[in-house]
């Protein structure tokens, strides 16, 4: 009998399509409501417990990943991440902020906009490469977090990820539907259904909606398949961004570069936070780790020489369009169609409409490809119910975790317009890479029970000098935007807190194959740079971030808490676990 019933329990494991209580709720804490009841009599011990408990490379990248019942299918090369890298980017970004962000803040200087988000994006790159390297699992972020902050500040990146990833797909979603009408030759809300609910919500667009639906299936299907048809939409892509950028070039007026900072520098600022929104997507690539072939080689080859391209595509694009067209008389809605346009060249429009057709279809493809990988990680930690970590047995793809993501962001993409959504997102991802720096000095700088207490002691003050003066920095460029005394404190600390990690901590770790340069001083910098461009967002984009925040944090303490807890002392072992865990050291988090 007892064999019947391990057969039967094997058959029901591979079984995807499943819906019991037990795949949404399994832990303890959820089995009946006195046992809810007395795990929120023990939030704040359970809390500490959290906060204080870490995970490690082993737990990520074996134990969490049975999880999932089936592993994904390793068959993506340094090729298709490269392709991958130029289909998560090149969006929505460059074909619609550009002009907004030019016309209303930048000026001709949207060019500098573009390489100092261009700088921080691949400051951004640099420690994402060295985490997927030596962690290569779907969970991206979240997974490397974990490791070094700790369970509830990987929780916070976690639902911040999944806030960036919903958002961003519906921001995308939304262009879509604008370009395709400048394709059809009609005005850009008509193919949107006007309602009396306020502004910035009255458009419905079910058009954005079918857009996330096809993306999403066929990232479901297989992703080798999917990575094919990125191949060929984003080589379609790259001929009419060329042939933006040499038209633009051919039709340039150099008089239109005059005056080059018309708003001056906190402008070129300003622009550079929105437009951050362009270089979004690159970190769907670290996600896809789990099924490289050889992360070691395809995954700095791809994250690396992707963004480097892509910057300097961004920068030549940027300057062609300021270059054909005076920086008042841009389009925000529509920039490259109506420069092309005045110029003589108005059969152009419908190309450029094209092109960003193919770019945004390519975005939300990688988009729901990255996402869902993403949320099988999160699912894997018990953060979210783990019915969203299975992977499906024949496509080696995260259906659920597909389905779910396209729920939400159909849901704002159906209402939400694009001016509402682009500020969120800066702020949220901004965050994001902000967080990743710091892991990256602390994985560097520490390692639980061999790193000193001293010198952890000295690791903790040295980062909150950093990033106390890079709030500072970007709080007084708010206030002062001319001012220069303030600089003259909170620049020397900046560099005191770095010098200090540089001169007086060893480093502790050092990376297998490929690693940061210049640690800690790119690290620090990029900390500093994300945290000035966030500061230079509007306060609405922070006041819609605290309330999510404020989301996010009931939900953790009603939820995903208890649920990670659980997971944590969970008794016993599933069979062939504890062989597991005696081999990297036993228990895995304090």
């Amino acid at each position: 009998m007892g064999s019947v019933s391990e057969h039967d329990t094997e058959v029901e494991q591979r079984s995807y399509w499943r819906f019991s209580k037990q795949d949404f709720l399994p832990e303890e804490s959820f089995q009946s409501w006195g046992s809810y009841c007395y795990a929120l009599s023990q939030t704040c011990s359970r809390f500490k417990d959290r906060l204080i408990s870490r995970s490690d490379d082993a737990k990520e990248i074996g134990e969490l990943r049975k999880q999932s019942e089936h592993d994904m299918k390793r068959c993506l090369t340094w090729w298709d991440l490269t392709w991958f890298g130029f289909g998560s980017v090149v969006g929505a970004g460059i074909f619609v902020l550009t002009g907004q962000e030019a016309h209303n803040h930048a000026g001709p200087a949207i060019v500098l906009s573009y390489v100092a988000s261009g700088v921080s994006a691949m400051l951004s790159v640099f420690c994402y490469t060295e985490f997927a390297i030596e962690v290569p699992v779907a969970g991206g972020s979240f997974a490397y977090l974990r490791i070094e902050l700790g369970d509830f500040v990987a929780f916070i990146t976690a639902a911040n990820i999944l806030l960036e990833s919903v958002v961003g797909s519906a921001a995308v979603a939304r262009s879509w539907t604008s370009y395709f009408t400048t394709l059809l030759n009609r005005p850009s809300n008509s193919l949107r259904f006007h309602t009396n609910l306020s502004k910035g919500y009255n458009l419905l667009d079910p058009i954005a909606v079918a857009v996330l639906a096809i993306s999403a299936t066929i990232a479901m299907i297989s992703t080798k398949k999917t990575s094919f048809f990125n191949w060929v939409a984003t080589a379609v892509n790259t001929l009419v961004i060329l042939f933006v950028i040499i038209a633009g070039f051919a039709h340039a007026d150099t008089s239109n570069m005059t005056p080059f900072l018309p708003h001056g520098a906190k402008g070129i600022f300003q622009a550079a936070a929105i437009v951050y929104f362009a270089y979004g997507g690159f970190d769907n690539i670290a996600t896809m780790a789990e099924e490289t072939k050889n992360p070691a080689k395809d995954i700095p080859i791809g994250l690396l020489g992707s963004m480097s391209i892509i910057t300097v595509i961004y920068c030549l694009m940027a300057l062609a369009l300021t270059m054909m067209q005076k920086y008042t008389d841009i389009d925000p809605n529509a920039a490259y169609s109506i420069a092309f346009q005045s110029v003589g060249m108005k059969w152009a429009k419908y190309l450029v409409a094209l092109g960003a057709l193919k770019g945004m279809t390519t975005v939300l493809l990688v988009g729901a490809l990255g996402q869902a990988r993403y949320t099988t990680h999160i699912a894997r930690a018990h953060m979210i119910p783990p019915f969203f970590a299975l992977v499906h047995p024949k496509t080696g793809t995260p259906i659920n975790a597909t389905i779910l993501i396209t729920i939400f962001s159909s849901v704002i993409a159906f209402f939400s317009g694009l001016d509402v959504l682009s500020s969120l997102l800066s702020v949220s991802t901004l965050f994001i890479f902000m967080m990743m720096a710091v892991a990256l000095l602390v994985r560097r700088y520490y390692v639980r029970e061999v790193t000193p207490k001293m010198n952890l002691l000295k690791l903790i003050i040295f980062l909150l000098i950093i990033i106390a003066s890079s709030m500072a920095t970007s709080a007084y460029w708010g206030l002062r935007p001319n001012g220069w005394l303030g600089y003259v404190i909170t620049i020397p600390l900046w560099l005191s807190g770095t010098i200090g990690l540089s001169m007086t901590l060893p480093q502790q770790r050092m990376p297998k194959v490929w690693g940061v340069p210049l640690v800690p001083w790119l690290p620090s910098l990029s900390i500093a740079i994300n945290i000035f461009l966030m500061g230079s967002l509007g306060s609405q984009a922070f006041i819609r971030f605290g309330i999510c925040t404020v989301v996010m944090l009931l939900y953790y303490v009603f939820f995903g808490l208890h649920a990670t807890y659980d997971m944590a002392h969970q008794q016993p072992n599933p069979e062939g676990m504890e062989a597991n865990n005696d081999n990297v050291g036993g228990k895995t988090e304090a």
